[in-house]
């Protein structure tokens, strides 16, 4: 699998696919009392969350317009491209923040960072 089988959607369209993309889950962890475990700290597991991290090409069509989608909630889908839907995982996100970086005589590229807001499932 690479970077390519990331798909960003809006309104149930595909609107990118992604050059490079890092995916994070994480925990919290709740501090509990026991008896059994002494002056040792216990903890149980709390909320889980997870965000996502992407750079892209910058095409003609999209351009540097991106910067102004922050805020506007996606549909990500983490799948190989002929897969089935249930094969990958997919939550919906908030685009957090949207990066373009011109370098002269190279190609512009961009990156976002999403937040997902509900489950990743």
């Amino acid at each position: 699998m690479n970077g390519n089988n990331i798909l960003i959607y809006k309104d149930g369209t595909a609107i990118a696919g992604m050059k490079s993309c890092e995916i994070s889950t994480s925990v919290d962890t709740i501090e509990v009392a026991s008896a059994m475990t002494g002056t040792w700290r216990a903890r149980i597991t709390g909320r889980k969350e997870w965000s996502l991290s992407c750079g892209y090409l910058i095409t003609a069509n999209s351009g540097v317009r991106d910067l102004l989608s922050v805020g506007t909630s996606y549909t990500i889908k983490v799948k190989a491209r002929d897969a089935a839907d249930n094969t990958g995982v997919s939550g919906t996100a908030i685009l957090t923040q949207c990066k373009i970086t011109a370098t002269r005589g190279n190609l512009v590229q961009g990156s976002f960072q999403f937040q997902g807001t509900g489950a990743l499932s």
